[in-house]
């Protein structure tokens, strides 16, 4: 599903939390934001699964920590049935492993619980854009470690190390690395514009707020953003910069 299918109706929410005020709260505070709409509630992994197959909502608000089923594992069988959801995980953990198995899962967004109520709102109509986002202490943390991937080795270019650190990541994990069945195509060192527009990607800033920062348009950011997946071999665009840090750890 692309950003043009959401542009001109409600975008259908399922918000999954164990706590039945939190749940209840976030329901309200978000049935009352135009253009969104609240068509359930879950209690815990399982019933989130349930309800996102019965549902089919456009974006799935999830908790992490829960009974029965843990939000990561019910991302991941989110992910599996319905890949065209966009899952947003809102947490209290920032810790790096959840932060990656959220990711890997196939989170498009994590955010921590104590954002602001802006802040979710626009995430989840961000991801509905086809951007990703990380709460900036989250951000910070990551960015940090891929930059001390960057600078271990001046005769290795951090594009290619964070590659190899990248692979690492999958195979450690047991994971099949979706480039493996091909070879890889040899990196193209990163520009200077690159490096800078993929530190803001990294900091959680939209192809917008990138824009505004590197006085480019929108659109030339969209393209940046493009090109420098492609040279990385990142699927989103967090993936990257996510996996190389978990090698750090």
């Amino acid at each position: 599903m692309t950003a043009n299918d959401y542009a001109d109706r409600c975008l259908r929410l399922l918000i999954v939390d164990d706590q039945p005020m939190i749940r209840r709260g976030l329901a309200m505070i978000l049935a009352a934001e135009p253009g969104l709409e609240v068509v359930g509630q879950a209690a815990d992994g399982l019933d989130a699964v349930e309800q996102a197959c019965a549902l089919t909502p456009d974006v799935v608000l999830m908790d992490l920590q829960m009974p029965r089923a843990s939000g990561v594992v019910a991302t991941r069988a989110i992910m599996a049935e319905l890949p065209q959801i966009r899952v947003v995980v809102l947490t209290t953990y920032d810790d790096d492993e959840l932060v990656f198995e959220a990711i890997r899962a196939g989170a498009h967004a994590y955010l921590l619980k104590d954002a602001a109520e802006s802040e979710v709102v626009d995430t989840i109509r961000a991801v509905c854009r086809g951007e990703s986002r990380l709460a900036p202490s989250v951000a910070r943390k990551v960015m940090e470690q891929f930059r001390s991937l960057s600078t271990a080795s001046p005769s290795v270019t951090a594009v290619s190390m964070a590659d190899r650190a990248l692979t690492g990541f999958v195979a450690d994990a047991g994971v099949d690395d979706p480039h493996s069945a091909a070879p890889r195509a040899s990196h193209e060192r990163l520009t200077d514009k690159e490096m800078r527009i993929l530190d803001l990607l990294a900091d959680g800033m939209s192809n917008k707020q990138i824009a505004a920062v590197v006085f480019l348009a929108e659109g030339t950011v969209k393209n940046y953003v493009s090109r420098i997946m492609d040279k990385l071999h990142a699927g989103s665009r967090i993936e990257l910069a996510v996996r190389a840090a978990a090698r750090t750890k």
